[in-house]
């Protein structure tokens, strides 16, 4: 909730729907919008990738250096090993062993840092491995069909997909219910949306930014359940809406931001996955100079009742 003396709400909020000729590419359609989307924000998700890619590179030379330092050590230590399998004189093994730890360059610092390096490479490993899992979920076209989907999950991944976007801009707090249950929708549709009001939200407070002392921000995003379904919010501390355009923000490529920041596009795609598609509610509360909260609720029975046909004679239907 975003607190304030002057605040205006928006809604929007699905009725009947009138049910004429829905073309049956709906789903590659909504698969191209996806793909435009990971288009914008392909030089964010390379930086994402090849960040952890540099240092994991650094660890690995590192540990072949730290092996050569080490190799001599080694090599001692296993003719010493093996004058005592032998019975031999152990005398000259051991003061070869001494003289090549006495050579090895900073021995314990290599003994402390290996371990570290194989760890934050680990550690990197798995950034990447999330980041192409999230891009891959939120890629892929899937078959077209409803499945049951876990929302915070959907949260997880928009947030991984956007995260160059918006992580220099602002902080992320999550606050995620454990008990909200999963909607039935298409896998893909949720994190679109989400992923839309994320951008948005990281340029409303870059645009705050540049006017004022260029501190960071706040993404807020919560989710809780609501009788048999789910409320959702994106909240930001950024520019807010201004007055006159309140009513347009939802009308297709509208936008205010600059050129190839911005198609006008993603408010008017979720609007029609939320609304139009799912039957649920779209609402924003805005205040200029605070921030805007943007709130999702779907219920379990919109969703299923939604406009997300699958049939073949169904496939010839689009809600207007």
């Amino acid at each position: 909730m975003i607190h304030g003396a002057t605040k205006d709400t928006v809604s929007l909020v699905s009725g009947e729907t009138t049910v004429v000729g829905r073309k049956p590419t709906e789903a590659q359609r909504d698969h191209v919008q996806r793909l435009a989307s990971i288009g914008q924000l392909t030089v964010g998700i390379a930086h994402e990738i090849n960040s952890p890619i540099q240092y994991i590179g650094d660890n690995v030379r590192f540990l072949r250096d730290a092996l050569e330092e080490l190799r001599p050590v080694l090599a001692a230590c296993a003719a010493l090993r093996e004058a005592r399998v032998q019975g031999v004189a152990a005398g000259a093994a051991c003061a070869a062993v001494a003289e090549a730890v006495e050579q090895a360059d900073n021995l314990a610092y290599l003994l402390g840092e290996i371990p570290k390096a194989i760890c934050d490479s680990l550690e990197g490993v798995n950034d990447i491995s999330r980041i192409v899992r999230s891009l891959k979920e939120f890629s892929h076209p899937g078959n077209g069909e409803k499945q049951a989907t876990d929302v915070n999950r959907a949260v997880h991944t928009a947030l991984t997909v956007s995260h160059n976007e918006w992580k220099h801009a602002a902080e992320a707090v999550v606050d995620l219910a454990s008990d909200v249950p999963e909607v039935r929708c298409r896998p893909g549709d949720l994190e679109q949306v989400l992923v839309n009001l994320i951008v948005n939200a990281a340029h409303a407070i870059e645009a705050k930014a540049r006017r004022g002392n260029g501190e960071k921000g706040t993404i807020a995003i919560r989710t809780r359940q609501r009788g048999k379904g789910v409320d959702i919010e994106v909240a930001d501390t950024g520019t807010g809406i201004p007055e006159a355009i309140r009513a347009r923000v939802f009308e297709p490529f509208f936008t205010t931001k600059k050129a190839g920041r911005g198609t006008g596009q993603g408010l008017s795609i979720a609007r029609a996955i939320v609304v139009e598609r799912y039957g649920g509610h779209l609402t924003f509360e805005t205040e200029e100079g605070r921030g805007t909260t943007f709130r999702i609720r779907i219920s379990e029975s919109s969703a299923r009742q939604g406009n997300g046909r699958t049939s073949d004679e169904e496939a010839d239907r689009v809600c207007r």
